[in-house]
């Protein structure tokens, strides 16, 4: 859809911020759908300005997944229910465990139809601080980095193709029985509000297919220049590394940003399992050490962007629910590119003749969640 607008917001405390000013100016509805929801800071103040919005009489509708917000106490979500929310919880463990593999992994807000955000950034408190605080703090262990400051992406759109996240929402709603929708203009005229040419693509495992994968695929199949890819848990198909080794073959500059550590130790090691293959066709591969890296993008050809909640694994492309906006806009992406260059300075080159002399404890760790990559 063309004439859209779309700001990039960096880590937790820029996107909540802006997140939260947008729903503060909600006049009609809030949608809002989110893997993780927790009762930290970003969750009280969800709470707050629920509360306040739903005081006056804003239809607030709020889909949270069983897994990803398990640790959550069941009173907070009693809390906005009695608020004025209307709560609704995806695939239930309790009731639905034949769907436990199902998983609705998107991030999406929507605001009175006409503002939306999504990326890769939860309602948690992993993102009460930027990734850039936990860098300048080089004497904290694993375990620390992991529980705050985590990088990654959000993006704010303004323009048509809102009603594209509107309407994501909605179906999730309906499928998951969440009761009627409450009396609101989800779909309102908009206007053009930039130049910017965008889709949302999407990942459904109930119609056993992903948008998302075959738009990436495709792009990276037909790049010209370079394809920069950003990914917080990377455990690639054959298609996907195929068309990886294929690109950088022709000359085209493939690098990948990659986490050194994450909140589970085999996603790692199962992506690292594949970086002989990579690293022998020319593809660069650069992990970040410093905070953990949880962000999803690409942009390729200096021209396409996408921004969302799918990893390169086989959850994202297979099992779970995923939402993902594709850009196509030279300045846009150009922005982007910047952002890679300044993540690729934070970051540690894998390098090829290292990497072979690396230790057999490494090497089992690879292979064994290698053996499970599927699930993974």
């Amino acid at each position: 859809m063309e004439g859209n607008e779309a700001r990039l917001l960096i880590d937790g405390p820029r996107a909540h911020d802006a997140m939260f000013a947008a729903m503060a100016r909600a006049r009609d509805h809030i949608n809002l759908q989110t893997y993780i929801l927790d009762d930290g800071e970003a969750g009280e103040r969800l709470v707050a300005v629920l509360k306040d919005r739903a005081a006056q009489g804003v239809r607030v509708q709020l889909i949270y997944d069983s897994v990803g917000s398990i640790g959550t106490p069941r009173e907070y979500f009693e809390r906005l229910r009695d608020a004025g929310v209307s709560v609704c919880e995806f695939n239930p463990v309790r009731t639905r465990l034949e769907k436990v593999n199902n998983r609705d992994h998107r991030k999406i807000l929507v605001v009175d139809g006409r503002v939306a955000f999504t990326g890769g950034i939860n309602i948690s408190r992993a993102y009460a601080s930027a990734s850039a605080s936990v860098r300048r703090k080089p004497h904290l262990d694993t375990e620390q980095k992991i529980e705050g400051g985590w990088r990654d992406t959000q993006v704010m759109v303004q323009g048509p193709v809102v009603a594209q996240f509107q309407r994501l929402f909605l179906d999730a709603w309906a499928l998951q029985d969440c009761g009627p929708f409450a009396e609101a203009r989800y779909f309102p005229q908009l206007e053009r509000s930039g130049a910017k040419a965008m889709r949302v693509v999407r990942s459904d495992p109930g119609a056993d297919r992903s948008e998302m994968y075959a738009a990436l695929l495709s792009a990276i199949g037909n790049a010209r220049s370079r394809v920069w890819l950003t990914i917080g848990y990377f455990v690639p198909d054959p298609d996907t590394k195929r068309v990886l080794i294929e690109a950088s073959g022709r000359g085209v500059d493939v690098r990948l940003v990659l986490p050194g550590f994450s909140d589970f130790w085999a996603p790692v090691y199962a992506g690292r399992s594949h970086y002989r293959e990579l690293l022998a066709a020319g593809v660069r591969i650069f992990e970040w050490h410093d905070a953990l890296m949880h962000a999803k993008t690409a942009v390729i050809d200096s021209e396409w962007v996408s921004i969302g909640s799918t990893n390169l694994d086989w959850r994202s492309f297979v099992h779970n629910y995923e939402a993902d906006v594709i850009v196509r806009d030279a300045a846009f992406a150009r922005e982007l590119e910047r952002r890679f260059q300044f993540d690729l300075k934070a970051s540690v080159e894998i390098d090829r003749a290292q990497w072979r002399r690396r230790g057999a404890g490494e090497k089992l760790k690879e292979w064994l969640a290698r053996q499970w990559e599927y699930l993974l």
